[in-house]
């Protein structure tokens, strides 16, 4: 489903809520590795001495018509870095922020208009490594009321959502690879209808689904 200037018009069930955030804080109590951009790529070998700049993205869950779903975004086919591709909400953290978890929460309003007091942060994820040399971390929340979407035209050229059971079955993703720097590189990749969903965003969510498949 797909909103772009429109009300959701959401309405949360709390036996619905209280089931999905116990699921997600037991996935979040395991432990695991921290990914990135590289797991499927072994025989690249990163140096030690590198420096990674802190980010947040948000994973916003959200009631749509009875089903849980994820938010994304397709970025503006004018950015520099990563036109047109599928991301979470989020970026960089700034000086200005507490913590990736307040970036996170800071970037979704200014990219998608999401009012932060209406969001409930579970927790966050392990790190992943983006080959833009960026230490994500994926915050983990759910949306529990009503807001308009509302793209930052400069950034984002839409706004969408996809279902968590979609994301959530390890069969829905595969294995892809392109030539990058004069090598070829492997990836997640998880289609969903129109969305090529790949790369980091893909395998941050691989790695949600990996802690909630039983």
């Amino acid at each position: 489903m797909i909103w772009t200037r429109h009300p959701l018009g959401l309405r949360l069930k709390r036996p619905a809520v209280t089931d999905l955030i116990q699921s997600l804080t037991a996935a979040l109590a395991q432990t695991g590795p921290e990914s990135s951009d590289y797991d499927l790529n072994p025989d690249v070998k990163l140096p030690a001495e590198r420096k990674l700049r802190p980010a947040g993205v948000l994973v916003a869950l959200m009631q749509v018509e009875s089903a849980w779903h994820i938010i994304l975004t397709k970025r503006s086919s004018a950015l520099k870095h990563h036109p047109g591709q599928i991301a979470f909400a989020g970026g960089k953290q700034d000086e200005t922020d507490e913590d990736v978890s307040a970036a996170a929460l800071r970037e979704a309003h200014e990219e998608i208009g999401l009012p932060s007091g209406i969001v409930d942060v579970l927790g966050t994820l392990p790190i992943h490594e983006t080959v833009t040399a960026f230490q994500v971390t994926p915050v983990l929340a759910i949306v529990r009321d009503t807001f308009e979407f509302v793209p930052e035209p400069r950034e984002v050229e839409q706004v969408f959502t996809v279902p968590l059971r979609h994301l959530l079955d390890p069969g829905n993703y595969g294995v892809q690879s392109r030539h990058w720097q004069g090598r070829r590189r492997y990836y997640f990749a998880v289609p969903y209808g129109p969305y090529y969903v790949w790369g980091a965003t893909a395998r941050i969510l691989r790695g949600l689904a990996d802690r909630m498949t039983p």
